[in-house]
């Protein structure tokens, strides 16, 4: 009976904590907070450094995850694309004593192998992806800036097809910044984001 009644309130105290959690990360129409990461270059960056852009195309990703090197090319491809008014962010959450493939060194590494043409920055305390509630590799957060607010706009996939771009019929990020370019709201506010679950600290 006794172990019953504990395990019923270790169960209740969980519920709690995950309803608490969920309800305090950002959703779509949210206004997120600038933040200041390391970049592999060694300068922090922040979203206010980029005084002429329209918003921001703020992706959750990683150097070991395949679902995250499958759509690096596509990422890539978002920054040559758009990048002049909606920059790729990517931003690294994973715990590189965990993984050290994840390291800020390997980050270094990746980017200039890849040619990386956006910030890669280190999420070393993992505090912007909590604050996020971000919990792929990757996991994207399309945000648009409106006067002095940063408000998101769409959270979730790239696209509909990880394993196979050419195969893909959905391109959600660039469709919802089309329709954003047109003055028009989002029509596919969120997704679910496929990928390698984040790497969190004990």
């Amino acid at each position: 009976m006794v172990l019953k009644k504990t395990i019923a309130l270790l169960l209740l105290t969980f519920l709690v904590v995950s309803a608490v959690w969920l309800s305090s990360v950002y959703k779509v129409g949210d206004t997120i907070t600038d933040f200041k990461l390391k970049n592999i270059d060694n300068k922090e960056v922040s979203l206010s450094d980029y005084k002429e852009a329209k918003g921001y195309i703020i992706v959750f990703t990683c150097n070991h995850c395949p679902y995250a090197k499958a759509y690096e090319d596509r990422i890539i491809d978002l920054q040559k694309k758009y990048g002049k008014t909606y920059p790729v962010i990517a931003i690294n959450p994973n715990d590189a004593v965990k993984y050290p493939d994840d390291s800020f060194e390997n980050m270094r590494k990746r980017a200039s192998d890849k040619k990386y043409p956006f910030v890669y920055l280190h999420d070393d305390t993992q505090s912007v992806a909590h604050l996020f509630g971000a919990t792929k590799t990757p996991h994207v957060y399309l945000v648009q800036k409106e006067g002095v607010k940063n408000v998101i706009k769409y959270i979730g996939a790239i696209d509909n097809n990880y394993q196979d771009s050419k195969a893909a019929t959905e391109f959600y990020v660039a469709s919802a910044i089309a329709e954003l370019e047109a003055g028009k709201d989002v029509s596919i506010k969120e997704t679910k984001a496929i990928g390698c679950g984040i790497k969190w600290k004990e």
